[in-house]
């Protein structure tokens, strides 16, 4: 059977290429055989177990939950390691003197009252009833116990305790993911939800692949995928076991036939999702139950968004963006996600043996297109969407502009074409067409009056009379159409059927996808095939069927791609179980009034080592402030009065080369900026970031200082 989410919208098997909507669908293709796996599975499953039964306590957003140790939300007031050590010597040292002062009679016999109270006569002295020997012990076990509460005293005085916890106890403390105690009941091994629903057959083969190494990660998580579907009645139980019984660990495959990448980088949890991006790093500007844990990114932060400005050589691609799309392509083999990773051509964002569909723009080897129409059938759907990746950054860049003159001007085009032709119009058909090439609307004319469409031919109509008028945004149209009809692009963007166009309307399926742009010569078709990428990932991801499924679109490097359409369809992805991930070298790249929008619009920011002072500012003000305590210390000198005390201070200065002084200490609350713009621009350190975080709940969690290598 197929895990939830890797059916397309017909009913059948997805093949590796998901087939898009309209009539210039894509072949079916016979599934790749599977490769052998990245990771060899332990002979004995003893590593995976181990994986799977590590705790995972809940944690605040963003904590690497696997294995994690839970801090207090305050920072205890503790006592320098120094002052503490010292203080334990000198309690020990005053507790040896004062037994030694005791054995030796120096402070007299006193302690010995008690004993002379409680013992009886007759057992002390060297003729008692208990004999000599009896009578040494008895002594001797009195000066134990006084001896004792010494101790005990000394003890309580110095914080022998807290020695110990601090000091001690950790060296001998094991690896939190060594901590496994588990019972049959609650074992994740066992797959005891299954056996309750009558499953038990599928259990116990399940939990025999588990024992014998023939189970990994990834076949966990896309069995519990499969099994979700059962419990909302996408799947039969049924259908489900009887899969599971003949394939084992291997079942409810992903349409590719692959069960792990070819190679991974970053680590990964697939039972919470998380892929581990760093530390956090032990500041006092973070907060204290964050301080040295792991940092973590999951579907349940994506699903926000994340914009991370850096320089040229921050980690952006490499510490960001790759560990986020190995991931979400892990994510996809399990059923869970649908991922799209845009970016330069040779940016190294995987491998090509990591994705189902690798789309190479401009390279004449590229297996597959890119459907400039989205596979919409609808012309105004498809012009409107055209429109933002044309001309998306000439609007008005005010969040309340739009660009619906483009729209209107592109429909008044598109629906004529595709009413005579069956299909939209190519990109150098498309060209002429905006140029008003004669001989193109002549024959869209012909065409629409004998086939007796009186609407159509009325939108013709108004086009030939806006073109060449003051304001028409044709010839801009045309000028962006043209950067796309060169020779590089000469195979590309066809509408006739002979290619094989990817289409984001395959977001239904668990589909792992990368687009390469041509950046190297092409940098203005760069720029517009990414704003199209996002227009279209935008509208399809909201008119998805199944929502379950989360899509994520990764662009790297969006220089020239948020506009205010773009900020809108941000917004909404929340709701629709899906998320982008933007990269930017300097928030300049955005127009100014589109910054705070952009930054307001996504759960999650991320400014790395090198910003500006002016991006720290924006960073600065979208985080806000918070109230934390000030410490104002002031040194006054101490006048003598008496000559005496002036021989003193004299004495003192002559130590310790300073006038004696008092120093007074007010405590103030006060407001300030969590993070500055000096802090952010001058403060972060080279491989270091500084992060705040929203998932998909609304739970928050402040601006962090995160080492990216760690």
């Amino acid at each position: 059977m197929d895990s939830d989410g890797t059916q397309d919208a017909r009913g059948t098997h997805a093949s590796p290429v998901p087939r898009p909507a309209g009539p210039a669908e894509v072949p079916a293709m016979p599934p790749r055989p599977p490769r052998a796996p990245a990771t060899p599975p332990m002979p004995d499953g003893s590593a995976f177990l181990t994986w799977l039964r590590a705790p995972r306590p809940d944690a605040a957003p963003g904590v690497w939950r696997f294995g994690h140790r839970p801090r207090p939300a305050e920072e205890p007031e503790e006592i320098p390691a120094r002052q503490l050590l010292s203080g334990a010597l000198i309690a020990f040292l005053v507790g040896w003197l004062i037994w030694s002062l005791l054995q030796n009679g120096y402070i007299g016999t006193w302690w010995w009252v008690p004993f002379d109270l409680i013992v009886p006569d007759a057992w002390r002295g060297g003729d008692s009833d208990l004999g000599e020997t009896g009578t040494f012990v008895l002594y001797q076990g009195y000066e134990l116990l006084v001896a004792l509460a010494i101790m005990v005293g000394a003890a309580r005085l110095g914080r022998w305790g807290e020695v110990w916890r601090r000091f001690v106890t950790p060296r001998f403390r094991r690896p939190e993911a060594q901590e496994t105690r588990t019972t049959p009941e609650d074992d994740p091994a066992q797959w005891n939800e299954l056996r309750a629903a009558g499953a038990a057959d599928a259990a116990e083969r399940l939990a025999a692949e588990a024992r014998t190494g023939l189970m990994r990660d990834v076949d966990h998580a896309r069995i519990l995928r499969a099994w979700q579907g059962v419990r909302t009645g996408r799947h039969s139980l049924a259908t489900f076991s009887g899969a599971v019984v003949k394939d084992g660990a291997a079942a409810c495959l992903h349409p590719s036939g692959e069960r792990d990448l070819p190679a991974r980088l970053a680590r990964h949890d697939l039972v919470t999702g998380q892929v581990r991006l760093g530390t956090t790093v032990d500041d006092a500007r973070n907060p204290y139950a964050y301080r040295g844990t792991g940092l973590a990114l999951g579907p349940d932060l994506l699903g926000t968004s994340l914009v991370a400005v850096g320089p040229a050589g921050s980690g952006k691609t490499g510490t960001v963006v790759r560990p986020l799309a190995e991931s979400l392509c892990l994510h996809a083999l399990a059923g869970r996600a649908a991922v799209v990773v845009v970016g330069a051509a040779g940016a190294g964002l995987g491998p090509a043996d990591a994705y189902d569909v690798v789309v190479r723009i401009g390279n004449q080897d590229s297996e597959y297109d890119l459907d400039l129409y989205g596979g919409t059938t609808d012309p105004d759907e498809a012009a409107a969407v055209l429109a933002e990746a044309l001309v998306g950054d000439l609007a008005d860049p005010h969040p309340g502009s739009d660009s619906r003159r483009s729209t209107t001007v592109l429909a008044q085009l598109l629906g004529p074409f595709r009413a005579v032709h069956g299909r939209f119009p190519s990109v150098p058909e498309l060209r002429q067409l905006l140029d008003g090439a004669p001989g193109p609307f002549a024959a869209l004319r012909q065409g629409l009056q004998e086939t007796g469409q009186e609407s159509l031919l009325r939108e013709l109509d108004a086009r030939e009379r806006q073109m060449g008028q003051p304001g028409d945004v044709g010839g801009v149209l045309g000028d962006r159409v043209a950067l796309l009809d060169r020779p590089a692009f000469a195979g590309f963007f066809d509408t006739s059927g002979q290619t094989r166009p990817f289409t984001l309307k395959a977001l239904d399926h668990p589909v792992r996808v990368r687009i390469d742009l041509p950046q190297r010569g092409h940098a203005d078709a760069s720029k517009m095939l990414a704003r199209l990428v996002l227009a279209q990932f935008t509208a399809s991801v909201a008119v998805r069927e199944d929502r379950s499924l989360f899509a994520c679109l990764l662009l790297d490097d969006a220089t020239g791609v948020v506009t205010p359409e773009a900020v809108r369809g941000i917004q909404r992805l929340r709701s629709g179980n899906a998320g982008v991930v933007l990269t930017l070298r300097t928030l300049d790249d955005v127009a100014r009034p589109l910054r705070g929008p952009l930054l307001g619009a996504t759960g999650c920011r991320m400014a790395l080592s090198g910003v500006t002072p002016w991006d720290g500012q924006d960073f600065a003000e979208v985080w806000g402030k918070e109230w934390t305590e000030a410490r104002d210390v002031t040194d006054r000198q101490i006048i003598a009065e008496t000559p005496a005390g002036k021989a003193v201070h004299m004495l003192r200065r002559v130590i310790t080369g300073k006038a004696p002084t008092a120093r007074a200490v007010t405590v103030r609350q006060v407001e300030r900026e969590r993070w500055s713009a000096s802090e952010l621009a001058h403060a972060v350190p080279a491989g270091h970031a500084v992060l705040s975080l929203t998932d998909v709940k609304g739970e928050h969690a402040p601006p962090l200082l995160v080492d990216l290598r760690g």
